[in-house]
């Protein structure tokens, strides 16, 4: 089956409910073993090695790399419609260079070590991660459930990639 992970809130709060939970080995195992997989704001941030937002608490580690904050020149948080920039073609967002305006909730961001991970971005004060892939896992900055159309288009492109789904 797919797994969605999705978050909303403090970084450090949502690690320790997922540990609590004892799903941290079932979402590591869904990545690792290609099912796919979708996570969500702070759900794509908790792939990630660590956050600035709540120093000590380690991420899941899937995707190497760390959150950091917004840079202070820009407002936190970015709530706002923004529109993406896709870099790569994905079969959930669209061909690279399509553009969709996607609603945004956020004041950290995640840099991964490996770029050849984005697959989109926004312009907020520069380029910020909007989107990543490793294999069968997609996970996005943005809400694409309050992104009205745009995101409805792509949350069923990721339903129809269950179908063909090993």
């Amino acid at each position: 089956g797919a797994v969605v992970l999705p978050g909303v809130g403090n970084f450090g709060s949502c690690m320790r409910a997922l540990r609590a939970t004892g799903l941290v080995g079932a979402v590591q195992n869904a990545v690792d073993s290609q099912r796919p997989f979708l996570g969500i704001c702070v759900g794509m941030q908790m792939l990630f090695d660590a956050s600035d937002e709540s120093p000590g608490v380690p991420g899941l580690g899937v995707i190497s790399g760390k959150v950091t904050w917004l840079p202070d020149d820009v407002k936190r948080p970015q709530m706002q419609w923004n529109r993406l920039q896709l870099s790569a073609d994905d079969p959930c967002l669209g061909a690279a260079h399509s553009e969709s305006w996607m609603y945004f909730v956020h004041s950290l961001h995640a840099e991964p070590t490996d770029v050849t991970v984005v697959v989109a971005t926004v312009d907020y004060g520069g380029d910020v991660v909007a989107a990543v892939r490793q294999g069968a896992a997609l996970a996005v900055q943005f809400h694409p459930e309050k992104s009205s159309p745009d995101g409805l288009v792509m949350l069923q492109r990721w339903v129809d990639t269950l179908a063909t789904a090993t």
